[in-house]
C-alpha cells in the first residue's frame, strides 16, 4: 500500500494540470496576445521565391498567368490605365489586403493592444489590424485593408503541444482593388483568407509563410491561392515606409 501511495503521489506531481485549474474556476481566458500559438512580431522582409516576374515589376497589361480571373475580370483588367487611376487619387488599387503582402518590402508586426494584432508594411505605407475575438466585420465604408478577423488555430503534438499552431486571418469589407499591380481586379465582395506559420530553419533563421485565399464571386472562377515568405530581421534596418505607386 506505502508503495502505491508514492506511485500515486508522483503521478500527481507530473500529470498536467488542465488551464481551467491553473487559472481557478471562473477565471478569466488569457488575451489573444498572452495565448499566442507562435510569436509573429518584430521586422521582417519579403523573399520573392513565388511569381517573381509578377511581383518584382509591373507585367503588362493582359498578363494574367497563374491567376483565375473570368471573363469579366479580364475584361475589367484590359481596361487598367495607371494614369486614369493616379488622376482618381487610386494609386493604392493594388496595395490592398488580397495583394499587399505579395509585394517586395517589409514588415513590422507588433501588438497594438491585447486583442489587436497590428501589421505595418513599408510597401505604400499601409496598416493592417487584426482584431481577436470579433465575430464578423462592422459596417461601414469599405477601406483598402478591410477588416480582419483573427484567431489561433492549434495542432496537437510537436514539442510545444498544443500551443503549436497558426494564426488564421479573414478580412471582408474590402474596398475594390487590384489583385496583381497590372490592373487584374477583385471586387468589393471579395473574402481574404489568410494562414501565418513561423518555422526555424538548421542555421537559426525565422521564416513566415503567409498562404492565401483570395475568393471573388465577380471577377475569380475559382480561389487563387498563393503562398509568400518572409525573413525575420534582427532589427529596423532597412526600413523605408514608400507611398503607392500605379505602375
Amino acid at each position: 500500500m506505502k508503495f502505491l501511495a508514492v506511485v500515486a503521489t508522483a503521478f500527481l506531481l507530473v500529470w498536467p494540470i488542465p488551464i481551467h485549474a491553473q487559472r481557478g474556476r471562473g477565471g478569466a481566458p488569457p488575451t489573444p496576445q498572452a495565448a499566442a500559438g507562435i510569436d509573429l512580431t518584430g521586422y521582417w522582409v519579403s523573399v520573392i521565391t513565388e511569381d517573381w516576374k509578377y511581383r518584382m515589376v509591373t507585367p503588362k497589361k493582359g498578363v494574367y498567368d497563374s491567376l483565375t480571373l473570368n471573363a469579366e475580370g479580364r475584361r475589367v483588367g484590359d481596361a487598367w490605365d495607371p494614369a486614369r487611376d493616379e488622376a482618381a487619387g487610386e494609386q493604392c488599387r493594388s496595395y490592398g489586403a488580397a495583394n499587399v503582402m505579395r509585394l517586395p518590402g517589409r514588415l513590422h508586426v507588433a501588438w497594438q493592444d491585447a486583442n489587436t494584432l497590428r501589421v505595418d508594411i513599408d510597401a505604400g505605407t499601409q496598416t493592417r489590424l487584426f482584431h481577436f475575438g470579433a465575430a464578423s466585420a462592422p459596417g461601414g465604408e469599405p477601406t483598402w485593408q478591410g477588416y480582419s478577423v483573427a484567431e489561433w488555430e492549434r495542432a496537437p503534438g510537436g514539442r510545444d503541444g498544443a500551443r503549436l499552431g497558426n494564426l488564421k486571418v479573414v478580412t471582408t469589407n474590402l474596398r475594390p482593388g487590384y489583385v496583381r499591380k497590372n490592373g487584374a481586379p477583385y471586387s468589393d465582395k471579395t473574402v481574404v483568407t489568410e494562414y501565418y506559420d513561423v518555422n526555424r530553419v538548421p542555421n537559426g533563421d525565422q521564416w513566415l509563410t503567409v498562404t492565401t485565399k483570395v475568393e471573388d464571386p465577380l471577377y475569380f472562377n475559382r480561389p487563387y491561392i498563393t503562398t509568400s515568405d518572409f525573413k525575420k530581421l534582427p532589427d529596423a534596418s532597412g526600413w523605408n515606409p514608400t507611398p503607392c505607386s500605379a505602375r
